[in-house]
């Protein structure tokens, strides 16, 4: 039965028909799994070139993959056939793989260096590039490795998860490279979902970041002030929008919960500083950024550097203004970028929202009230109104968090639509 499966699988999946696939190979240990990878694919209708780093040839051989691809495998940059095909390859190309990617090359990229022909091909695509990293789990968390990795999803690279097990080395931990049936479904759930994504969405390929969560501010080493948010509804829209095609960047503060959707990219910060240093550097190159965090309006002025103790019946707390993350974007927004806002209120509520809509430059600005039942922090439901420039509002029923950011993506999409038509 087991080997049905994948017959099965593969006759449903007609994204495959056609793609062209750049799968590169890299030295590792798992490059033998290169081979089941590449069977995978060309049963699937793809077709598929294999490019191999010298390191790659020491584990398994360049015959056996031209056999399953039908194709020569490609190696060798100073060749006279070959010097100047990386750029062929990289605009020939619907996706590059590269499976198994040891921390040398990841390295190798993040970096812009370029000394073979996969990293030349690399350098040359204008498609999608998606790595499945194989190393030993010191080499994973080394730090060196978690920057390259960090740099290279700022650059749009998706990276497919590691798994978790005994490794080459004989230890046990994170650094595995996944499974091919674990890299076969990440890639068709990606065309798949770019496909569909693309046909109904003016957000697809669109690079959008989101802000989500609470920030906390420390008052000493193990003490902070926050508030209840617990990032849902942020996390919420993180996962509708992947699922409409967007390129979602979230920065999340501290918060439990996490995306469903693999292809959304997480940074997580804790304070009001951390969220607006990250959201400076990744907004000038988003089209769109959402900010759903809840950020500490104060923090302490001078947090202490040991535990405070208590010495008397009372303390006394200096505060000071965070940095306003909302209206440093709202300055600094271009034409053709949409900065959409949150305001929870609890008395006033549309005249506040709607002062806080024009003076942070939002494009609109979702409102929900605490004195709705249902609605709020660390909950599974919200109600909110959405207010647009020109007192044009559109107010919907309780719902859960979910459904409520699909009727927040629903808003964006028209706005997009709209500008797309003019």
């Amino acid at each position: 039965m087991a080997s049905d499966k994948p017959e099965n699988r593969f006759s449903q999946v007609s994204s495959w028909t056609g793609k062209k696939i750049l799968l590169g190979i890299t030295g590792s240990i798992a490059a033998y799994k290169a081979a089941f990878l590449l069977r995978l694919l060309v049963k699937a209708g793809a077709d598929v070139q294999v490019l191999m780093t010298a390191a790659a040839s020491d584990f398994i051989g360049p015959i056996t993959l031209s056999t399953l691809s039908k194709r020569p495998v490609l190696s060798d940059i100073q060749s006279e056939s070959n010097w100047n095909k990386h750029v062929e390859w990289g605009l020939w190309a619907d996706a590059l793989v590269v499976a198994p990617a040891t921390a040398n090359t990841l390295a190798k990229m993040s970096q812009g260096l370029c000394d073979n022909l996969l990293s030349a091909v690399y350098l040359s695509a204008r498609c999608p590039v998606f790595v499945a990293p194989a190393m030993d789990v010191d080499m994973w968390h080394h730090p060196s490795t978690r920057r390259n990795i960090t740099r290279l999803q700022e650059d749009g690279v998706q990276f497919i998860p590691v798994g978790h097990g005994e490794l080459a080395s004989g230890l046990y931990g994170e650094g595995r490279m996944a499974e091919p049936e674990e890299i076969f479904a990440f890639l068709t759930a990606f065309f798949a979902r770019g496909k569909s994504a693309e046909l109904r969405s003016p957000l697809a390929g669109k690079r959008v970041l989101l802000t989500a969560g609470p920030t906390y501010e420390p008052l000493d080493p193990v003490r902070f002030l926050g508030n209840r948010s617990s990032g849902k509804m942020g996390v919420a829209l993180a996962d509708v929008l992947a699922r409409r095609g967007a390129r979602v960047q979230l920065i999340l503060g501290p918060s439990a919960e996490k995306p469903k959707e693999e292809a959304v990219q997480v940074w997580r910060v804790q304070t009001a500083q951390e969220m607006l240093d990250k959201a400076l550097e990744l907004f000038p190159r988003s089209d769109a950024a959402v900010l759903a965090a809840a950020v500490a309006d104060y923090r302490p002025a001078h947090p202490a550097t040991q535990k405070i103790k208590k010495t008397g019946d009372s303390l006394l707390l200096e505060l000071e203004k965070t940095p306003d993350i909302a209206a440093t974007l709202g300055r600094q927004k271009q034409a053709g970028q949409y900065l959409i806002g949150f305001a929870l209120e609890t008395e006033k509520e549309e005249v506040h929202a709607r002062a806080k809509l024009q003076r942070k430059n939002f494009d609109f600005i979702v409102l929900n009230s605490l004195r709705d039942a249902g609605a709020g922090f660390q909950v599974d439901t919200n109600k909110i109104t959405i207010l647009y420039p020109g007192n044009k509002a559109q107010t919907y029923e309780l719902k859960a968090k979910e459904e409520v950011a699909e009727d927040i993506v629903d808003a964006l999409e028209a706005l997009v639509d709209k500008e797309n038509i003019r």
